[in-house]
């Protein structure tokens, strides 16, 4: 792998979004029980036709031999902690441009998880080019709290985007919320961006009625 791909977020002057609280460790979150994992039965699909010309399932070897890239950056939780300094090790989102052709008609993500989670995505975003498949943090392999064997990270938006035992990736001409963002589990903000301060001072943590 070459150097890492820096994050812009940790760049900042001040890398703490407004109303986030720095932490040292890493908290555990998530809804419901953490799923078993058996790389005989694990795959991964991108889907459906006519977004994608093709629909792509890879088994969890295929899925594990894609290049790999290491990520540094910064992540921020909606519950308002704030984990700096982060390296990542995984499948860049970008590397499924190789395997698939996505039609132009395709805006948004999906990103299916075990036990039906799921969560939303701006295309633009889920291309990120800070954005990974990630199997390890900090040079050691996530534990199954932290969404092993594999989660998505992406750094610019609050951390629940970063999804847990990701299974697959559906892609969608218009957006649709997610587990967290349907308004029976919260009404959590459709995209989470939490930078992008409201007139509350906040970030983007929830929807508008």
């Amino acid at each position: 792998m070459d150097d890492p791909i820096i994050s812009p977020d940790t760049q900042r002057q001040n890398r703490i979004p407004p109303r986030q609280v720095q932490t040292r460790k890493w908290p555990v979150l998530h809804a419901g029980s953490v799923p078993p994992f058996d790389p005989e039965t694990w795959d991964f699909t991108l889907f459906p036709v006519p977004l994608v010309k093709q629909v792509k399932r890879f088994t969890w070897t295929e899925f594990t031999a894609l290049p790999r890239v290491n990520v540094f950056a910064d992540m921020h939780c909606v519950t308002r902690w704030s984990l700096l300094d982060n390296l990542w090790e995984g499948i860049s989102t970008r590397e499924l441009q190789n395997h698939i052709q996505i039609s132009p008609a395709a805006k948004f993500a999906m990103i299916h998880c075990e036990y039906g989670f799921s969560t939303n995505l701006p295309i633009e975003d889920f291309f990120g080019e800070d954005c990974l498949f990630a199997f390890k943090h900090n040079g050691q392999d996530l534990i199954p709290d932290h969404g092993y064997p594999v989660r998505l990270v992406v750094p610019k938006l609050y951390a629940w985007k970063s999804a847990k035992w990701v299974r697959g990736v559906e892609f969608m001409e218009d957006d649709r919320p997610g587990f967290w963002e349907s308004w029976e589990h919260g009404g959590y903000h459709m995209r989470g961006d939490p930078w992008m301060v409201d007139e509350t001072g906040d970030g983007q943590r929830f929807r508008k009625r």
